[in-house]
């Protein structure tokens, strides 16, 4: 790249460099971590401590032995607690919840395990799943899940109910040799949505050589078990593996939820957090989907767990809206997001928008600039700069195609990019400066992870892409291309014949 800064996004052709699959069912913020005096005799039951503040966790249990006719169990412990249950006498795992009068068994399968394994109970909002990894394939497979059953009995959603709960293990019948039990928040089956964390002026936040990304941790079923995070990447390489930093959920309407797809901005000056995000913790057809906001300050969002308590942000639609995506221009805020204007069927119908507001509060006094109407299937509004230009980048399932719009949501061009699978939101962003300015670009794709048995929503490799400019000829044949119309045709035929080398 040549020194001076890059106003054209559509110089860039982006390439594929590196593609990242995430399973991880626990996260790296495990609350209890056992591996001494786990002997279980028949029927006994260790309580590990306190649960998540969240229900979205996950139990693992090392098995090195399970005794004649005996078994292991682990979850939530308490009243309205979900527990995952293997029997060796009758071969099965089953889920069970408890309740005032006794536990109630909401799902069963058949199958047989020997020791040396591994038992993983996962709750992702009320949706409880049972997973094992044997000695001869250490890969997680999943046996049984189950939501609507749960959710009829306990709602692990509610302050009340999952602040009483505690992590468990222990072992049935016959008993149970356990080498180590961990508890803690759930990880991610998949990764999408991505949006790099930054202040105002778009530029990104910075810290001990890594750049973050806020993205949706898909989770073991629909929208609802997904849930937000936030993820390092390495400025001196991007294309490394990302590392789980820190897991943000909401507390709104009496409910805790994992509400994801949103934006983080550092105000510095204002010493304070901007957050949005958008309401698919509840989300049905019914309710649609809307962004909500909330300003934090005296916390660190790029460390840790945290649960925040958001408000529904006034957009300029009657529409359901998500993919909030803020940015302050020439002293001036603007919002990017989508707009969705039916959940079908036969299928969700969105496109890009666009607000603004003269006040200092990005979150007041939106007003309607425009919408792209005219698209059915696009979304992953982002507001991007390049050089002192400020463009709107979003994906377009229909065409296959990132399109581009100005601030005045004038449709501009087209980023010079792969398209695959499902709707990948094209987060480009650039590190280094001067001749060792790179340009990236952060999407995912549609692949899913035992949608056979979980249905849609686990979907999210994570693609990384890196943009080259073209070379000198490629370039003059681009600006001719972009003076078609505004020359007369014998001089761009001239110049057409010139460049061809003839």
């Amino acid at each position: 790249m040549t020194g001076r800064p890059l106003r054209d996004p559509f110089r860039l052709t982006f390439s594929e460099v590196a593609r990242h699959r995430t399973v991880d069912l626990l996260s790296p913020f495990v609350q209890h971590d056992r591996n001494e005096g786990l002997e279980f005799p028949p029927g006994s039951f260790v309580r590990l401590g306190p649960g998540p503040r969240a229900p979205f966790c996950a139990i693992v249990v090392d098995v090195a032995e399970v005794r004649p006719g005996g078994g292991v169990r682990c979850g939530l412990a308490g009243t309205g607690g979900v527990l995952a249950t293997y029997r060796a006498a009758r071969g099965e795992i089953s889920i069970e919840v408890d309740g005032s009068a006794g536990a109630v068994v909401v799902g069963s399968v058949p199958v047989e395990l020997t020791a040396p394994f591994r038992l993983a109970c996962v709750v992702n909002e009320n949706q409880v799943s049972v997973l094992v990894a044997d000695g001869a394939d250490e890969r997680w497979r999943p046996y049984l899940t189950a939501r609507d059953q749960v959710a009829g009995l306990t709602d692990l959603r509610d302050p009340a109910v999952l602040g009483s709960l505690e992590y468990g293990c222990g072992a049935v019948e016959g008993g149970a040799v356990v080498s180590r039990v961990r508890a803690g928040y759930s990880g991610a089956v998949g990764l999408r949505d991505p949006q790099v964390v930054r202040r105002p002026d778009g530029s990104p936040v910075i810290r001990d050589g890594h750049l973050f990304l806020t993205a949706t941790n898909a989770g073991l079923g629909f929208f609802q078990q997904g849930h937000w995070a936030v993820w390092a990447l390495d400025v001196a390489d991007p294309s490394a593996r990302p590392v789980h930093v820190a897991t943000l959920f909401s507390e709104r309407d009496g409910l805790l939820l994992g509400d994801h797809a949103g934006a983080l901005l550092l105000d510095e000056e204002a010493d304070r957090w901007l957050v949005l995000v958008s309401s698919w913790g509840d989300h049905t057809p019914e309710r649609g989907v809307h962004v909500r906001h909330a300003t934090v300050r005296g916390k660190d969002l790029l460390d840790g767990v945290h649960v925040l308590r958001t408000e529904r942000l006034g957009l300029p639609t009657t529409a359901s809206a998500w993919d909030p995506s803020p940015a302050r221009v020439r002293g001036r805020w603007y919002l990017a997001f989508t707009e969705c204007t039916s959940f079908g069927p036969p299928r969700y119908v969105f496109h890009p928008a666009l607000a603004t507001t003269t006040g200092a509060d990005p979150t007041a006094g939106l007003e309607r600039v425009g919408a792209d109407d005219g698209l059915e299937q696009a979304e992953g509004t982002l507001l991007q700069r390049f050089g002192r230009t400020w463009y709107l980048l979003a994906s377009n399932r229909d065409a296959a195609e990132f399109p581009v719009y100005d601030l005045d949501l004038g449709r501009v061009g087209t980023l010079r990019a792969p398209y695959g699978s499902n709707i990948p939101h094209p987060m480009v962003f650039s590190t280094g400066r001067g001749r060792r300015r790179r340009w990236w670009l952060v999407t995912f794709d549609g692949t899913p992870w035992h949608e056979g048995v979980f249905g849609y929503g686990t979907h999210g490799d994570l693609l990384v892409m890196e943009g080259h400019p073209p070379a000198r000829r490629e370039a003059l044949l681009v600006a001719v291309r972009a003076l078609a119309g505004r020359v007369p045709g014998g001089v761009r035929r001239r110049v057409r014949w010139l460049l061809s080398g003839r």
